[in-house]
């Protein structure tokens, strides 16, 4: 497991990362992006929503809540990522997806 200090830098690089990414997007559809605390909050007029990205440090996961469901990404050091175990979509791909799926159009990030 990835210490505190790598896991908190990691995971703001990240987010960081993310939400650049989500700005860019955001001027082609129809949602807002907001940074507080460390935390990302995806903002969608209609049909209204929110999705929220957040790190969660005692697990070193990256939580999201999106579609009412709840994601947890774990740091994949060979890929210098966080990704889904599940089926290993990193966070992108992952916000890229669940974007799409509220909007129903193709989301790119």
């Amino acid at each position: 497991m990835m210490d505190e200090q790598h896991f908190r830098k990691a995971s703001a690089e990240a987010l960081h990362a993310l939400q650049r990414s989500l700005e860019r997007a955001s001027e082609n559809h129809d949602f807002d992006v907001d940074s507080n605390e460390g935390a990302l909050a995806i903002e969608f007029e209609d049909p209204p929503a929110k999705f929220v990205i957040s790190p969660n440090s005692p697990v070193r996961q990256i939580w999201v809540s999106a579609r009412v469901q709840s994601f947890k990404l774990d740091w994949d050091e060979g890929r210098e990522a966080f990704v889904l175990p599940s089926d290993g979509r990193t966070l992108n791909q992952l916000i890229a997806g669940v974007i799409g799926e509220q909007l129903g159009e193709t989301v790119s990030l």
